[in-house]
């Protein structure tokens, strides 16, 4: 019986381990340096008394022998503390007596199953095993899909470069779909060490073992890469070096007595030449003309030399004092801000303000400002217009996903490929020192273990810091004083908090109606005419049409839905007039779903309005604008359970029980027993049940419903609330004020009772929103509950909406 002396690995589609049922107590046999994975064939030379004995006793029963990894190779006789307690039960299929005494085995992994307890340790190890199954695999997603390949790539990359590519692993690997198997095959055939390989062995989920798979494959690939590069670098330089050194210093002196010089010095005269010409600090000065003088005595074909001249070209290329001209003149800037946009007043002025003090102080530092708002509310395009009234030169950078250090602090320039951060190639791409730099997304920075770009922005971020920010590649300080920081958002809670303390928050809330209509008018169809190369003679649509494409086509606080659907009509009539008609095209409510087909969302303020008891309307916030929220209470016949249905987050079922809890302590005006709780089942319910939902701003909708449905009254259907409430019923105040009462005034609701400590809030509502609505402002429960169940007409507590 013979068998390949080398380690032998595979994957089998034996199903055994499914079929063959595994004793609770097996042998177990200790094995050094190697941990078996699933599915794994492998020969092992056994040699220690107690492995051979347990051995024979597997033979002599079902074949059946747990292998467990020692932690400790260089033990002989390891204890139970010395083994790891995870391990493979094998199958001892093929055995072979040397001559020196030991047994050569070929074992198959059947499952995988963890040690409970040792119930022999004498002359070998017997133990009660526990069979582990590995999580069922989940449905193979894309992300799924795009890691196995990631996997199988970088494994075929790291075995190319160790020169031990097989076509036939190479196959079995590409033909496997399951993500646990592909996890470990991979890892049974990398040099890990024994404590990164039992990790992935005990690992059950899939999904999570290919992760960490993937993880300890791009650290192999990068380890790999460079030990290749260093093998390859060093076998070349020692034979292209030494022949090539002896002619170089022959032509250098025949060069140097005819009076000619090389490509090479000529190179470092120029690069003097314009290092003279470049403005920057002295000490920026002093490092460059250090690092050029260091080029200049190094071969022109090292790899040393080739890293320092791209080193230098990074100093003549960063704009270290040249900057362009700010435009101080107020009124020009304020002209294109509403040439670029409408309304938006709070950040406009903001902007005139900032340009006012420069305009006072020209040694003032750039403002750092964050725009929050909803998606399509115009936060990048408004970047873009301050750097046009400002005169400034406009970078734009992404955040979104962002999860290494180095993009913005740039590698060390000992990484191969190193090159500076965002920051700095942003300063070189603009060619000034004083940009406006957008940086969009910074509610969704990622961190893993490449570091935390939240915190390299921390220092960029504060102007009290990024006079020295400190590139990596650069390693010199570079002044960002100058530049004005804009960063957009679409909420704040999920932004660090140290780096929301740094920014100045400016929010900007969704767009009304009227809004809507104007910019659409003003902007969009003028865009997209010009866009799909039509002449606006050709399309006409008045405000009535563009308002039923908004009520009915789109359901966003932003416009870049509404953009979406005029672009659609103006491509159609595009079309005909491509085929030769003349027109003009009216568009109208009659003809309109020729264009965009039947309506895709019903108004809110279409919809029907129900007055039942237990039925009460309440008002959301979420990050693309305001909602409402329709709030649902039944009772039935039970035992006092509350029942809380349409996923609904800890905050507001904690906000149910304290409202349920109001509702009991005033069972005396609600006319009923206090036994009566205890004898009835409530189900709260909000509907749209597969969206999530948190928040304490539910708590009076909440208690307002528990009392409708106690009371048998009902609540008038024009009537919306918002604020959070305490156990003694008290009304605390709420966020999203204004994106709150947009949502009322779009489904037709023009009454909202508000915490009366939100009534402060009345002024960010535009005025002629106001004048339309009704704010009901109240401090505690008692007062919601006079509100809501009274007789229309009465207006005793009433806000008068026309505010200046």
């Amino acid at each position: 019986m013979e068998f390949n002396d080398s380690l032998s690995i595979g994957m089998d589609d034996f199903s055994s381990n499914e079929d063959m049922e595994i004793p609770e107590v097996l042998p177990m046999m200790a094995v050094r340096d190697v941990v078996v994975f699933n599915y794994m064939i492998i020969p092992l030379f056994v040699g220690r008394p107690g492995s051979v004995e347990a051995v024979n006793e597997a033979l002599g029963s079902n074949k059946l022998l747990m292998l467990v990894t020692q932690k400790d190779a260089t033990k002989d006789n390891p204890g139970e503390d010395d083994l790891y307690k995870v391990g493979m039960v094998c199958m001892v299929m093929r055995t072979l007596k040397l001559p020196d005494g030991r047994l050569k085995v070929l074992v198959q992994a059947m499952s995988k199953a963890r040690i409970e307890s040792f119930e022999q340790t004498d002359p070998f190890y017997q133990v009660s095993v526990e069979v582990i199954e590995d999580q069922d695999a989940q449905e193979v997603t894309v992300e799924v899909e795009a890691m196995m390949r990631t996997v199988r790539e970088q494994t075929e990359k790291i075995l190319s470069l160790r020169g031990i590519l097989s076509a036939d692993l190479m196959m079995i690997i590409n033909n496997i779909e399951d993500p646990g198997r592909l996890a470990d095959l991979v890892g049974s055939n990398l040099r890990l060490k024994i404590v990164e390989s039992q990790k992935i062995l005990e690992e059950t989920d899939p999904l999570a073992r290919l992760t960490l798979v993937n993880e300890l494959l791009a650290k192999e690939l990068e380890v790999t890469t460079v030990q290749a590069k260093i093998q390859n670098d060093a076998k070349e330089e020692m034979s292209k070096s030494q022949r090539e050194y002896f002619l170089r210093e022959q032509i250098h002196a025949l060069q140097k007595e005819l009076g000619d010089t090389d490509d090479y010095t000529q190179e470092i005269d120029e690069l003097a030449a314009k290092l003279k010409k470049v403005k920057m600090p002295k000490t920026i000065r002093k490092e460059a003309k250090k690092q050029l003088n260091r080029m200049a005595m190094m071969h022109p074909d090292s790899s040393e030399a080739t890293i320092i001249r791209t080193y230098i070209d990074w100093f003549l290329d960063i704009p270290w004092k040249k900057g362009t001209k700010d435009l101080l003149d107020l009124k020009r800037a304020k002209k294109i801000l509403d040439e670029d946009h409408y309304g938006l007043e709070k950040v406009k002025e903001r902007i005139l303000e900032y340009l006012a003090v420069r305009k006072l102080n020209k040694f003032t530092k750039g403002p750092i400002l964050c725009f929050v708002g909803p998606p399509g509310v115009g936060k990048t395009s408004l970047g873009q217009s301050v750097a046009r009234a400002m005169g400034r030169k406009f970078y734009r950078l992404s955040l979104g996903g962002m999860r290494d250090e180095a993009e913005i602090r740039g590698h060390r320039r000992t990484y191969i490929g190193a090159m500076p951060g965002r920051i700095v190639q942003g300063l070189k791409t603009t060619g000034a020192n004083n940009p406006v730099f957008m940086m969009d997304e910074v509610d969704k920075i990622g961190a893993d273990y490449r570091g935390d770009p939240s915190s390299a922005l921390l220092e960029v971020l504060d102007p009290e810091q990024n006079f020295e920010f400190s590139d990596h590649y650069m390693n010199l300080p570079i002044d960002l004083s100058k530049v004005m920081f804009i960063t957009t958002a679409n909420m704040s809670d999920t932004i660090p908090r140290p780096l929301l303390d740094r920014m100045e928050v400016i929010r900007l809330s969704g767009y009304t109606l009227e809004e809507k209509i104007v910019i659409a008018r003003k902007y969009l169809l003028p865009r997209q005419f010009k866009e799909n190369g039509i002449k606006s003679r050709l399309a006409r649509m008045s405000d009535e049409t563009i308002n039923y494409i908004v009520t009915h086509y789109t359901y966003e606080a932003g416009l870049r839905n509404l953009e979406r659907e005029i672009g659609k009509i103006c491509r159609k009539i595009a079309r005909k007039v491509a085929e030769g008609g003349k027109g003009p095209y009216s568009v109208s409510k009659r003809n309109i779903d020729r264009y965009l087909g039947p309506p895709k969302t019903i108004p809110e303020s279409e919809l029907e309005k129900l007055e039942q008891p237990g039925l009460v309307t309440g008002l959301a916030w979420t990050e693309v604008g305001g909602e409402i929220l329709q709030i649902e209470v039944n009772i039935m016949p039970g035992k006092g359970k509350l029942i809380l249905t349409g996923q609904l987050g800890s905050v507001m079922k904690e906000s149910a029980q304290a409202a349920l809890t109001y509702c009991r302590s005033r069972s005396t005006e609600i006319g009923v027993e206090e036994e009566y709780f205890d004898k009835i089942d409530l189900h709260i319910h909000v509907p749209a049940g597969a969206i999530p939902k948190d928040g304490p701003s539910a708590g009076i909708t909440m208690a307002t419903a528990l009392y409708s449905a106690f009371t048998q009254k009902t609540v008038m259907s024009q009537l919306a609330m918002t604020g959070e409430v305490t156990l003694r019923g008290r009304v605390l105040p709420i966020g999203g004020l204004k994106e709150k009462a947009l949502a009322a005034l779009r489904a037709g609701i023009d009454k909202v009772i508000i915490p009366a400590q939100n009534k402060k809030d009345l002024v960010e509502i535009p005025k002629d929103i106001r004048n339309k609505m009704r704010f009901f402002p109240v401090s505690d429960m008692d007062e919601v509950v006079k509100i809501a169940f009274r007789k229309p007409g009465k207006k005793k507590g009433q806000v008068k909406t026309k505010q200046k």
